[in-house]
């Protein structure tokens, strides 16, 4: 007995964010970056684990949503002419607009090719034969296929072989890392220990990307205000406390 998953396919990855706009009924100049983000990852993950390759640019607007989901947890510092904050989710959002506005012509554009496709002349065969032929930079005749002109296509596609063999390749890196599973990590941390000093939790994660993932979290406990931060001395560090909140339900489960 065999089960066959089938995931929706989208063009691109604005096409993809439109369809979580739209299904959610969301306004596209308020978008909910978190709610957004989440999804978008989630969509990429399940196809990896189906072993379906994922573009780049799918992986880029991944990297996109994270630093704006980033600059959404800070404070804004960035202002426009008139001293107005400058909505990190601005040049996304005019890049959905855009999007949006071409996609929307699309079926009139088909339609419309569809018609003049029906209104060419068909039957020249042998003149389409030798624009191909053209168009791909070889000889072809049908009628007089030769060992000469077969040698000739065979080193032709032996160079491009080469070509493609020798093109920069890209390796995309899968860290084991969440934002979710490192927010429970830090916050069973900080519950066990009661303070926890963020050097603590880079020496745990000494490298790039899990320190990059620990920060992000840490952002968005606080956002939730589910820790609290205490500066330490000369600002090199900080200690991670649980919040008020938080603190008291510990204590509830210690008396009990």
């Amino acid at each position: 007995m065999s089960f066959e998953i089938k995931l929706p396919l989208f063009e691109g990855p604005f096409d993809l964010l439109l369809f979580f706009i739209e299904r959610d009924e969301l306004d596209i100049h308020d978008i909910p970056i978190f709610q957004i983000t989440n999804e978008f990852v989630g969509y990429l993950q399940q196809l990896e684990q189906l072993n379906i390759e994922v573009a780049s640019d799918f992986i880029l607007t991944a990297a996109t949503l994270m630093r704006i989901k980033a600059k959404m947890l800070l404070p804004r510092t960035e202002k426009d002419e008139e001293g107005n904050e400058i909505d990190p989710r601005e040049e996304l959002v005019q890049h959905l607009l855009e999007y949006k506005k071409y996609k929307s012509v699309m079926p009139d554009l088909t339609l419309m090719e569809e018609q003049r496709m029906a209104q060419e002349n068909r039957g020249n065969i042998q003149e389409e034969l030798q624009q191909i032929a053209n168009a791909n930079h070889f000889e072809y005749e049908l009628q007089d296929l030769s060992l000469y002109k077969l040698m000739r296509v065979f080193e032709k596609v032996m160079t491009r072989y080469e070509e493609e063999q020798n093109k920069p390749k890209h390796t995309v890196i899968t860290y084991p890392y969440t934002i979710e599973e490192q927010k429970d990590l830090i916050l069973n941390m900080v519950r066990d220990r009661l303070k926890v000093a963020f050097s603590q939790i880079i020496s745990e994660f000494p490298d790039k990307i899990g320190m990059i993932f620990n920060f992000l979290a840490i952002l968005d406990m606080l956002q939730l205000n589910l820790i609290d931060i205490e500066i330490g001395d000369g600002f090199n560090d900080f200690t991670i406390t649980v919040s008020e909140g938080q603190a008291t339900q510990v204590m509830q489960l210690l008396v009990e």
